[in-house]
Formats: structure tokens, sequence, C-alpha cells
């Protein structure tokens, strides 16, 4: 068996992994990152994550008035197929072509605080490391039901590499991820039915925003059921048929949107001393210190599961390494979020409600898309505006954007939440026309 000592060990190729160990690498330190597999490299974001799931929304939105839908869908599958392989390539490439940087494919176990055993298709490798980063992610949760390991049951992997089209698909998981999959294969011409177990839907938004985003997605032919907690998967010849509280539901394909675990299978944290929560994240503090010598970053950390907080995770221990150590998990809230429904639901800061519970006296404003011209022009008036802010300063405390470019628009409410920019300055602020921006000019115009 082969050993070696590294300065630096980072296990996992993830975002923030990829991005520090390359950083490591240019800053003249040797660096060693094992990634269990090589179909992963660039991490869940590039592979399984955001840029396959988007590409296919974007390949169903840019071809939604063709009437072969299969056809459609097909060809949005085979160019899904033709991005990821490069994406996955360069990201290898930009971090193997350093010359203090090697990428090894073995699956990590640690044996003590500062020893891991690597495993892979190379052999085993006993790796000593002065410094460990721990960037492994997070997988699809697979519910405890009976039945779901059938064979046409699928975690979010599954369901963006899907061979056929389903005629019927049913989403279990009335969430953020099962909504962005609602809408997408609704677009592809599946009909689509969400079950969520809550009597609530989208409990964390407003519920002005909750129900339009209900109304726009019944619209569009989706069927909602809320209160329906599924008891078991019947599997027959032509379908399988899911049992729940609100009735028997058949499905040609059924997507399981029950969220993320973080991915510490085989480990062996204890080993280090590395301590988890309650749901198995790895417990950190606000440098994402595990230990003295050793980090977790990204989802398997219990970081917001989103890549840019992953990257930013890579910010706060590069502070660490090479700066001030200053940098923490509290200097980034509140942060923008986006989820890609069509249209896209974006959030920053506080909603109403919690404004509300919170005590603070404050002003809210709406504006419904439709009154947009860029929406017009885009014929995309579905959605509805929505700002928060504090009555007596005029304090922007948070923003809601159902509507379309909104993913791109709220990015523009962390800076102004940032620096305290006040919803005057918003109303008053010169826009480009004809844009969807420019409607912050009316939304703000009552604050």
């Amino acid at each position: 068996m082969q050993t070696l000592h590294t300065p630096n060990l980072v296990i996992g190729f993830g975002k923030a992994g990829k991005t520090l160990a390359a950083d490591l690498a240019q800053h003249g330190q040797d660096v060693l990152l094992a990634e269990a597999s090589a179909q992963m490299y660039g991490g869940t974001c590039i592979n399984v994550g955001c840029i396959p799931s988007k590409k296919l929304i974007a390949e169903g939105e840019r071809r939604a008035l063709e009437a072969d839908k299969a056809a459609v869908f097909g060809a949005a599958m085979q160019a899904k197929n033709g991005l990821i392989p490069k994406l996955r390539a360069a990201n290898f490439a930009k971090l193997d072509g350093l010359e203090r940087a090697r990428v090894i494919n073995a699956r990590a176990r640690f044996e003590d605080a500062h020893t891991v055993m690597l495993s892979g298709p190379e052999g085993e490798l006993r790796v000593t490391a002065d410094r460990i980063f721990i960037n492994t992610g997070s997988l699809p949760v697979v519910p405890r039901i009976e039945g779901v390991d059938g064979k046409r049951i699928y975690d979010s992997t599954g369901a963006l590499s899907l061979a056929e089209r389903p005629q019927r698909l049913l989403i279990v998981g009335g969430g953020y991820i099962g909504l962005e999959f609602a809408f997408m294969y609704r677009a592809f011409g599946s009909e689509v039915t969400v079950l969520d177990a809550g009597e609530t839907f989208l409990p964390r938004e407003d519920r002005d925003i909750a129900a339009e985003m209900q109304r726009i997605l019944e619209a569009k032919g989706v069927r909602l059921v809320l209160g329906a907690a599924t008891q078991r998967f019947e599997e027959g010849a032509q379908h399988t048929t899911a049992v729940t509280s609100k009735g028997r539901f058949d499905a040609d394909a059924i997507l399981l949107a029950t969220g993320r675990r973080p991915n510490t299978d085989g480990l062996a944290l204890e080993k280090a001393g590395v301590a988890v929560t309650e749901r198995g994240f790895i417990q950190v503090d606000e440098h994402l210190r595990a230990a003295p010598h050793i980090w977790a970053m990204g989802d398997v950390a219990g970081s917001p599961q989103f890549t840019y907080i992953s990257l930013d995770d890579w910010r706060i221990v590069r502070d660490q390494l090479f700066g001030q150590g200053q940098r923490s998990t509290a200097d980034r809230a509140p942060f923008p979020t986006a989820v890609f429904t069509q249209p896209p639901l974006a959030h920053i800061g506080m909603t109403e409600a919690a404004a509300r519970q919170a005590g603070r006296n404050i002003k809210v404003a709406t504006l419904k898309a439709e009154a947009i011209p860029k929406a017009k022009i885009l014929g995309q008036t579905d959605g509805l505006l929505k700002a928060v802010t504090d009555a007596g300063t005029g304090e922007i405390l948070g923003v809601t954007l159902l509507c379309a470019e909104s993913h791109e628009i709220i990015n523009l409410f962390k800076m102004a939440i940032d620096h305290r920019v006040p919803a005057s300055y918003v109303k008053s602020q010169i826009f480009t026309h004809p844009t969807m921006s420019e409607a912050l000019n009316d939304l703000f115009a009552s604050l």
C-alpha cells in the first residue's frame, strides 16, 4: 500500500473544494483533491443539479410552441447530454493542469484526525495531511415508503436523464425542487401531478405569493394535491400507483422530491473527532471549522444548499488561510435565492409575515407583472412583485419577485440591503426601457 503526505487534502470536487484546491496550488502549496466519482468532477451543480436542470428548462421554453413535445424532450436531453461532459472535462483540466494540484478518483475514509484512506480504481492510498477540507455535498433523500425501490421511481438525478418522456409524471414533494420539475415536464407535454404532504402550499412564502404561484401552476395544467401523505407504491405492468391519504395516483414515472441529506457515507468522521448535527450535517463554527485543522464547506456543512453559497464558503475559508480571518457565515445574510419555475420566484430578506412576526412597523407594496410593459413584450405577464420596508426609515427589509427575469433583478437587492439603500432611492432610480427592472420604480412608488 502506498502512503503519501500532503499539506492540504480536499475531499470532494464541489464548488468550494475545487476553487480552494486551485487557490492553494496557485499560492504555491501542494494539494490533493479526492473525488469518489469521475462523473462528479465539478460537483453536483454541473453534473446533476443546476446546469442540467436549467438547460432542460431553457430548451423547453425555447421550443414551447412546437407541437411534437416528445421530439422537443428528446432534443432537450440530447442538448443537455452534450453540454455536461464538456463542463465536467473543463473543470477537471482546469484543476489537474496546475503544477501543485493532483486529482485522484477515490473514496475517502478517515483513520484518525490527520490520516485518510483513499480507495479507488488505482488501489488504496493512505494519506496524511496537515489540513483537511471536506466538500462532499449532499444526496437526494429517499423516504421510507413501501415500494420506493420500484423501477419507475426516480430521484432528481434520475429525472434529469430519463430515456423517454413520461406521459404521466407524479411528483412526491411540493417544495422548490418539485416545482421546478413540475414546470419543466409540463413544458415537455407530460401530465404532471404534485403531491404535497402538507396542508399549506409553499409555507415559507407570503400567502399572496403562494396563491399566485399556485394559480400559475394550475393554469399551466399541473395538478396540485395538498395533504397527500404517500403511504406506499404499487408497481403494475403498465404503470406505478402511489397510494396516498388523498387517493390513488397512477403514473408512468414518479419523482421523489423530498429534500437532500448530507453526503457523509463512509467518511468515518467519528475517527477524526468530527461531530455531526442531529440531521447528520458536519458541525462547524462560524468560520466553517469542524476541528482545528479540518474545515467543511457547502451542503455537507449544513450551509444553505446553493452553489453560490458554497463559493462563499470558500471565501470564508480562504480568508483564514490567506487573509485576516474575519469573514464568517454571519456576514452573508441576507442572500438572494431563485427558483427556476415559469416565471422564476426570487427572494431576499424578510417576507411580510416574518417582518410582522418580528414586530417591525412596515409598509408593503405589490405590483402585478401584467402591468409591466416588458412582461407584455415577452408574453410573460403572470406573477406578482412585492416589497417590504421599514415604515419609519424606508429601509428595505425584503423583496419577493415572481415574474420574468426575477432571478437577475433580485441580485440588485443584495447590494441595496447590504448598503442600506432606502426605498426612496429605488423609487427614483433611472432604469433602461423597456426592461423588467424598471418596474421597480412603480413597485416602490408608494413606499
